[in-house]
């Protein structure tokens, strides 16, 4: 057994000057986000192999709440049950570009089966650079299926993806799609990992644009990390919560005076099994 202790003490170690783990453990007064829920893409290698085994999994790491962006090979009905058998709920739902468009009524049917009070769409296709008219179009195709899924008491969310972030007058591009939307019809899905990653601070975005965000994805950036457009980045840019360079208690103090619904963790890395965990207790011991 002795080989064993000095491998618990490193452990231990690492643990204590780990700041995810030394924020849980001094936690004082009442959490600013007791009950963050989670993207189902960060399991999405799990959700592959097992889909009633990974929703066990995130119920037992204490999650109940789930953004699917993918049903992984079942029905709308079949994914209600293994759910509501859980005690886990659905309260958005991802889509792509093309079915929000071409298949709206579709995608309102499956968010009600899910329970989804909520549809987003993450990404605009576009050949690169990103570009005003790229804009534009998108905040038409938006305002015409947002129209319809208010229509069936659900709201319509854009998830911000970095490209979004290019100069634009006196602004970005992402400037001109809040500014020039209809906010009956579309609202916006705060990535924090993605607003960062371009060069922008997500607590001042919020500030400025308080009333146009209802969902956030809580997902740290490197410090350190280079930043562009491209809408993509490299996985080591993908950080546990508070190891990086975004401040979450400014992020979650600035919520509280916006129309935010629901925070999703989201980890796009390959070790989310043993990392989501430490986010979940870091993003919890932030106090008011």
């Amino acid at each position: 057994m002795k080989p064993f202790l000095p491998l618990l003490l490193i452990c231990l170690l690492a643990d204590l000057f780990n700041p995810a783990y030394t924020a849980a453990q001094n936690t004082e007064g009442e959490a600013l986000l007791p009950d963050p829920g989670i993207v189902s893409y960060t399991f999405r290698n799990q959700f592959a192999d097992d889909v009633p085994g990974t929703l066990d999994m995130i119920r037992e790491m204490g999650f109940t709440n789930i953004e699917f962006s993918n049903l992984f090979g079942r029905s709308a009905s079949e994914m209600r049950t293994l759910l509501d058998e859980r005690g886990l709920i659905c309260t958005s739902y991802g889509v792509s570009y093309d079915n929000l468009v071409n298949n709206t009524e579709r995608v309102a049917e499956e968010a009600a089966i899910l329970g989804a009070s909520f549809v987003r769409v993450a990404w605009i296709p576009h050949e690169s650079p990103f570009d005003i008219e790229d804009a534009r179009q998108a905040i038409e195709d938006f305002e015409a299926a947002g129209k319809y899924l208010k229509d069936q008491n659900i709201t319509f969310s854009y998830h911000n993806h970095g490209y979004e972030f290019r100069p634009y007058g006196e602004g970005t591009l992402f400037d001109y799609m809040v500014q020039n939307s209809n906010p009956d019809y579309v609202n916006f899905q705060l990535d924090t990992f993605w607003v960062a990653q371009p060069g922008h601070d997500p607590v001042q975005l919020l500030e400025k644009y308080p009333d146009r965000f209802t969902l956030v994805h809580l997902k740290d950036l490197k410090k350190g990390a280079e930043h562009d457009y491209s809408g993509g980045a490299p996985a080591e840019y993908d950080v546990q919560l508070g190891t990086g360079q975004i401040d979450f208690e400014r992020l979650l103090r600035a919520a509280q005076h916006s129309n935010i619904e629901f925070f999703y963790i989201e980890d796009e890395t390959e070790d989310v099994v043993s990392r989501v965990p430490r986010s979940r207790d870091y993003i919890q011991s932030i106090t008011e």
